[in-house]
């Protein structure tokens, strides 16, 4: 028998997030070890050990240690069957590129050492950081909007069943909520949030839920 996958994450990580809902989803069975990013423990010669850039997530899996969440996630859709992208290489290439717009647009320069950096420069403080991330989610998260407007929208982000556009997308609306950046005018976004609020794979993975 395999060993329980450890997921090396921390609560309020979009991208440790990504991999909570991925594994729900998947119903896969694995154990939580938290690296608390406040603590610094992602610096520690530990994690770096599991994670030379000092990120989370890391996933200790099948005697691998593996990194960036979409990487994890597509991993458990090869090894696992995780149906998280759609058959056909025209909707897999979709599926990806919307997963893409949050995980490597919206997300990077959202990323907290970026933006404590650029504070760091600047002399700003907590009102900056504010409209920092309000502007560039805000932003990111409309023309995301305007990419939904595509006939293979469905419930969710593509068809009927949540997939992995879904899993990047819910933890970019919880990032709005924590910023207050305004996506109420967003219809589509709202309607898929709410399709997948209804799911216990994302509300099980919520921070909300996990947070120590």
């Amino acid at each position: 028998m395999l060993n329980t996958p450890i997921l090396y994450d921390y609560w309020r990580s979009s991208a440790s997030y990504r991999v909570r809902i991925a594994f729900n989803l998947g119903r896969i069975g694995y154990r939580s070890e938290v690296v608390d990013l406040l603590a610094r423990e992602h610096t520690t010669p530990t994690h770096l050990a599991r994670n030379p850039q000092g990120l989370v997530p890391a996933l200790e899996i099948d005697g691998l240690m593996l990194t960036q969440s979409l990487a994890i996630i597509e991993y458990l859709i090869e090894t696992r069957g995780l149906p998280l992208l759609p058959d056909d290489p025209a909707g897999r290439a979709r599926v990806r590129a919307l997963a893409h717009a949050i995980a490597m647009d919206i997300h990077p320069v959202c990323n907290m050492g970026v933006v404590a950096h650029v504070l760091e420069l600047t002399g700003g403080g907590d009102a900056e950081r504010t409209v920092w991330m309000q502007r560039f989610i805000t932003k990111g998260l409309a023309a995301f909007e305007v990419l939904l407007d595509h006939p293979s929208t469905g419930l969710f982000c593509h068809g009927d069943t949540p997939g992995l556009a879904d899993i990047c997308l819910i933890p970019q609306i919880y990032n709005a909520d924590r910023w207050g950046a305004d996506i109420s005018g967003l219809k589509r976004i709202q309607a898929i949030a709410q399709a997948c609020a209804a799911l216990p794979a994302f509300a099980d993975a919520h921070p909300d839920r996990v947070k120590p």
